[in-house]
């Protein structure tokens, strides 16, 4: 808006009065406020996932962290950064939130590293972090030993893979890499899936798998569970494989796994192949899982600096 004649000479005698113009912004007491409050926040961001008895999968997760850290550290209002594996091992949520408490954080970002919702993700981390009071969580919990803690840090949920396009384009390269004539070909997706979201799960493979039909150009695909929904049973990755293959001569077989273990990768997922005998030479199929992709990384930075710019109103540019 443009400024009248009359308040240029109000400020100019002001300036020769030894007044300077700060002390007339548009909104002083909001903008000190915000500043202030950005100024007592100790931030810190706290990537979990499901967690594994595989060394192999947890490293795979720390690597993780690792390659996001500096990004997120260098915008400057992030202290710091953890990683915290949800079961199975150490450290757990509730460690790193002690840890986090101990350090003086008044609020911690908590990324979750899961592909789309369920029970853990909707009422396990919730619960675990004292924002919910599911029964059945909290039972799961007793029984499985994993430790419960309400942080004096305010918490921060942040949404999960499955809202962005990185999933969709992780399995495109992978079945790309892997393809060699696309009309003889069919997909076939192993996921860990979940019982209680059975319907999201399967939306999510049905989504993927259309990304990858359109883009690659395979006209046949199927899913299948490799988690607790299979039992941790070969037989629906078999039942999947052999569907594909009655109209194709060769099935693409991909891993929707956040990270390899070989309990689910070469035992559940590799025994599902060999049980199709002599078919098992018309499956193509690498052991591997989404992570690593820089695409993911890339994801963790940029949701963890939206929320860091919600706490402190300031714009996130990373360094």
């Amino acid at each position: 808006m443009e400024k009248r004649p009359s308040v240029f000479i109000f400020y100019g005698v002001l300036i020769l009065l030894g007044f300077t113009t700060t002390h007339f912004s548009c909104n002083p007491a909001s903008s000190s406020t915000k500043i202030e409050q950005a100024s007592t926040k100790k931030i810190g961001v706290l990537l979990v996932n499901h967690g594994s008895r595989s060394d192999t999968w947890r490293q795979a997760l720390l690597d993780l962290e690792s390659k996001v850290q500096p990004s997120i550290l260098s915008y400057g209002q992030v202290s710091g950064t953890k990683t915290a594996f949800m079961e199975y091992t150490e450290p757990s949520i509730a460690t790193r939130l002690k840890e986090f408490d101990a350090e003086g954080y008044t609020d911690v970002i908590i990324v979750p590293v899961f592909l789309t919702v369920s029970s853990h993700s909707f009422d396990d981390i919730p619960t675990i972090l004292g924002k919910k009071e599911d029964p059945q969580s909290l039972e799961t919990l007793k029984i499985e030993k994993i430790e419960r803690y309400t942080p004096k840090a305010e918490t921060h949920i942040t949404p999960l893979l499955d809202f962005t396009a990185v999933l969709k384009e992780n399995v495109l390269r992978r079945a790309t890499a892997l393809s060699k004539n696309p009309e003889e070909e069919g997909l076939v997706l192993i996921a860990y899936g979940d019982a209680t979201f059975r319907k999201e799960w399967t939306n999510l493979m049905i989504e993927v798998s259309e990304h990858v039909k359109s883009k690659l150009g395979v006209k046949k695909y199927a899913y299948g569970w490799c988690g607790h929904v299979a039992h941790y049973n070969p037989d629906s990755t078999t039942a999947a494989i052999k569907y594909v293959l009655k109209e194709k001569k060769q099935a693409l077989v991909i891993p929707v796994l956040v990270a390899h273990d070989e309990m689910f990768q070469v035992k559940i997922i590799g025994d599902g192949i060999h049980n199709l005998n002599q078919q098992k030479s018309r499956v193509s199929y690498i052991a591997d899982s989404i992570l690593p992709d820089p695409a993911i990384e890339k994801w963790v930075i940029d949701i963890s600096l939206e929320y860091v710019e919600k706490l402190t109103g300031n714009k996130a540019q990373v360094q």
